[in-house]
């Protein structure tokens, strides 16, 4: 009974741990790193094709990204997560197909003008995503799920995305069961529309994020309606656009929320009539499905509205932006207006393209409402960046940068002590995942010195035997020296085949003789025509 550390340890993207237990072969998580990365991630300790479940603890990409990939190397298991990740996923997942689609034929027409340029393939391709997007059971909240014999999980929600959940996993071997809680992100407490995190009470084992380990939210309650009325007042005032780079799922929802607000008590004097641009197809279809899950996720302030027969994200006013030419339209109206769009990072997606529009105008406003990584376009303007460059031109950045500040999806380090000290009695061991370097090794030292907990912060590639509670593996830092991408392109997907068969062949111990023959048989057929 084993877990090893693969992603986001000492790191705050990319999140995956793998389980072994009964048998069988588990990932929880496989997201995509975001940003600068410092350390290399261990691999797989298994082919993608021998992985037999994947636990899911929200749809965000960071832990749910590479899982297109996954199916692309030959995983045909199932990925368990709840009702309303399962549909967030089946946009999240084609959208990130998209992008990776439209990247590689970006820089393959850029390569034909340059010499010695090899052809680039997509990480994954929209096939791989609709694939994997087949595999997803959807689970409900606070319900025991058998996955197999010795297996069974429950997903709790923890507040921080709209069906986002930690995992509680019980895993037994040889008549001994051991439990383990994988945090998933903790949300922050008191955000609009979504509840507040709910506690766990029993684990042997915790894994935990540590995201805003180091840091508070401000203690006094921010009225974030009236500091966007502000806001929205003295840009409009000036002529130019509020621009925010928004995550299209959570943030986005969130932003609406606060703008209907806005609208409804005509707080921006002079421009009541303003009207607020999503532009994002991902955003759009993100909304509907927030409404069709208010029932599970909303909290009570937002409920009272729905049951006043009131949609908390809709107002006049409020245009969505599907297509190209509609996105494309909304810079050619001169009228100060609201652009939402993603990524919220200012990694990819239209925001570059509005930011072209509006990031050299004085009378504007960018203002950024969520957590910035390291490496990331949108960190650099927030750090006073004076120029940037998008789309191969430079760009002078004069427009005002703002920030809605303690506006989080995340905990801080008080919320995170919160969740742990709700359990009845302390873990034998809690593991500290998911926070840059220097803050997942200060919080682990600070839950140790301050709270008596066992915290560890391993590096990718430890290795952990969850019956003995010993370490098998400690691993060191490894440095990365060259910025690498996963393998992909034609010959990849034959090397996945060929691990998807070779888990085929380790499955088929136990059949009939017959059977297995005949298994043999097709195989040597196959290898036949291609020799």
């Amino acid at each position: 009974m084993k877990l090893v550390f693969i992603g986001a340890d000492h790191e705050v993207t990319g999140s995956c741990h793998y389980l072994e237990a009964a048998g069988k072969h588990i990932l929880v998580d496989y997201g995509m790193e975001q940003g600068i990365h410092t350390f290399e991630s261990a691999p797989l300790p298994v082919d993608e094709a021998r992985i037999d479940y994947v636990f899911l603890t929200h749809a965000h990409v960071d832990h749910s990204g590479l899982l297109p990939l996954l199916y692309a190397r030959g995983f045909r298991g199932q990925i368990f997560t709840t009702d309303a990740s399962a549909d967030l996923c089946s946009i999240m997942l084609r959208d990130c197909a998209h992008i990776q689609m439209m990247e590689s034929e970006w820089r393959n027409r850029k390569a034909k003008r340059s010499e010695n340029v090899a052809h680039q393939e997509p990480l994954y391709t929209m096939e791989d995503a609709d694939g994997v997007i087949k595999r997803i059971v959807p689970c409900h909240y606070d319900q025991e799920v058998n996955i197999c014999e010795g297996i069974k999980i429950r997903f709790t929600d923890i507040g921080h995305l709209l069906g986002s959940a930690s995992i509680e996993v019980w895993l037994t071997e040889d008549g001994r069961t051991k439990k383990i809680v994988f945090s998933g992100d903790i949300g922050n407490k008191e955000q609009p529309l979504l509840k507040d995190p709910k506690p766990t009470a029993q684990a042997d084992y915790v894994v935990m994020e540590s995201t805003y380990g180091d840091r508070l939210h401000t203690t006094e309650k921010v009225d974030y309606v009236k500091e966007l009325a502000q806001i929205l007042k003295e840009t409009f005032d000036r002529g130019g656009n509020v621009v925010i780079p928004s995550f299209a799922v959570g943030r986005t929802q969130e932003m609406l929320y606060f703008l209907r607000q806005v609208k409804v008590d005509r707080l921006v004097k002079g421009h009541e009539n303003f009207q607020v641009y999503v532009d994002s197809p991902m955003a759009v279809e993100a909304t509907e499905i927030f409404q069709d899950n208010r029932m599970d996720c909303f909290d009570e302030e937002a409920m009272a509205l729905v049951r006043e027969g009131i949609n908390p994200i809709a107002f006049s006013g409020l245009k969505l932006a599907i297509t190209s030419e509609e996105s494309k339209d909304i810079n050619f109206n001169d009228d100060p207006k609201v652009i939402i769009s993603a990524s919220g990072m200012c990694e990819a997606g239209r925001i570059r393209h509005h930011l072209k529009h509006n990031l050299w105008r004085e009378e504007c406003t960018i203002l950024f409402v969520g957590y910035q990584a390291v490496g990331t376009l949108g960190r650099s303007i927030v750090e006073g960046a004076k120029e940037v460059k998008l789309f191969g031109e430079s760009i002078q950045v004069r427009a005002h940068i703002k920030q809605l500040r303690g506006m989080s999806g995340h905990a801080d380090k008080n919320g995170l002590i919160e969740w742990l000290e709700a359990f009845e009695e302390k873990p034998k061991k809690v593991f500290i995942v998911h926070g840059e370097d220097g803050v997942s090794t200060a919080f682990a030292e600070c839950l140790k010195i301050e709270h008596g907990q066992r915290a560890y912060a391993p590096y990718s590639g430890t290795e952990f035997d969850l019956l003995s509670n010993q370490f098998l593996y400690e691993a060191d830092p490894v440095l990365i020296k060259k910025k690498a991408k996963p393998a992909s392109g034609v010959f990849a997907r034959l090397v996945a085949a060929g691990q998807r068969l070779m888990a085929l062949i380790s499955k088929s111990d136990g059949l009939a003789n017959k059977d297995m023959a005949k298994f043999a048989d097709q195989i040597n057929s196959l290898c036949d025509k291609w020799e």
